[in-house]
């Protein structure tokens, strides 16, 4: 039976007819169509030559596929919506590029399928690196903005779905409320909570906030301190406890309780750099204008955009003696005002702090 009628040659003789010089009507080239020659000239090699084998064959297609073909297949596999045949690619060879434009291309395509398919790590592992190696880019910033608002509605539904009656559900309820500005109705949720979970950190100082919301009056500001002081003993390392109780004493000039809070909101959180301007804008009102440069010191250092940093540096240098000094933070604080106006911002009045 000729070659045309669809019966597979012997494998010995697809190596013959190989081997001898090809004529016109040679059995093979009518065997193979044009379009597939080159590759069974392919195969003739691994089948037929000194290499011949399946374990050559199997290293062969191995050492074909590096990481950024294995990368540009996943994007293309991505592309076409086969996201469960993607992923895995992406995954494992992600790691491994070192050109920017296929990194990029390859940790988008695994972004979207992690969103697309539901798996968490995944997405986050694509957002990390392209946040990491290309911070400033429109589309990165974009799509993480997008991508994380996501994770955070999928992670609150679930909660709010398996968990309903626990503190941490009660307490995104009582935060959504304070996002829509009904906060009377917040601040009942947060009673709520602290009627169920007495012990829940966060929810007294959280009350204690939106009191202070509330229409100032000494009553609420009373309350308030309550709520922040009830904070202190669940936690008593609540740096935001501390930093509002210092304010409250600030704002009635109660400076040796301003100076105590302040001191130790920043002891408990050596990053809190508004505490430093809150000690530092309390000592100078106490007259302790050399022991207020150490904290303002560190604030402008942390803050120099703020006019109130260097106006505050400036009275505690100016008090010390320090002239030049202090006609250096009186420039920056000229300079960081020009600028705050210039950006359409509304600074603080110097000296406040917060």
């Amino acid at each position: 039976m000729g070659p045309r009628s669809g019966r597979a040659l012997p494998e010995d003789s697809i190596c013959r007819a190989f081997s001898r010089e090809p004529r016109r009507d040679d059995a093979m080239l009518n065997y193979l169509p044009m379009r597939r020659l080159s590759r069974a000239i392919f195969a003739f090699a691994l089948a037929c030559g000194p290499l011949a084998g399946a374990g050559f064959a199997q290293t062969a297609r191995k050492a074909a596929e590096t990481p950024s073909s294995s990368a540009q297949k996943g994007i293309e596999l991505a592309a076409d919506g086969r996201c469960r045949e993607a992923l895995p690619v992406l995954a494992r060879t992600l790691p491994h590029l070192s050109d920017k434009k296929l990194q990029y291309g390859a940790a988008m395509a695994m972004a979207r399928c992690g969103m697309s398919l539901d798996r968490m790590d995944d997405a986050v592992e694509a957002l990390v690196l392209l946040n990491r190696e290309f911070p400033d880019d429109p589309q990165v910033l974009y799509v993480t903005t997008h991508y994380y608002s996501e994770l955070a509605s999928q992670a609150a539904k679930k909660l709010v779905a398996t968990k309903p009656s626990s503190a941490q559900a009660m307490e995104l309820v009582a935060e959504g409320l304070e996002s829509r500005k009904q906060l009377a109705e917040a601040i009942k949720q947060y009673r709520r909570i602290l009627a169920a979970y007495p012990g829940t950190p966060g929810i007294h100082y959280r009350l204690g906030r939106l009191l202070l919301n509330e229409p100032k009056s000494p009553a609420n500001t009373a309350e308030a301190q309550q709520e922040f002081e009830a904070e202190l003993k669940i936690d008593p390392h609540s740096a935001a406890a501390e930093f509002m109780l210092g304010d409250l004493a600030w704002e009635s000039q109660n400076w040796p309780e301003a100076i105590r809070h302040f001191s130790l909101a920043s002891k408990d959180d050596a990053g809190f750099a508004e505490a430093d301007l809150g000690l530092g804008v309390s000592l100078n009102g106490a007259g302790k204008y050399a022991e207020a440069i150490a904290p303002l010191e560190r604030y402008v250092k942390e803050v120099p955009n703020d006019p109130a940093g260097h106006y505050q540096l400036a009275i505690a240098y100016a008090r010390t003696g320090r002239k030049q000094d202090a006609q250096r933070q009186m420039a920056l604080q000229q300079e960081a005002t020009r600028k705050e106006q210039q950006q359409g911002q509304s600074g603080q009045d110097p000296g406040t702090p917060h």
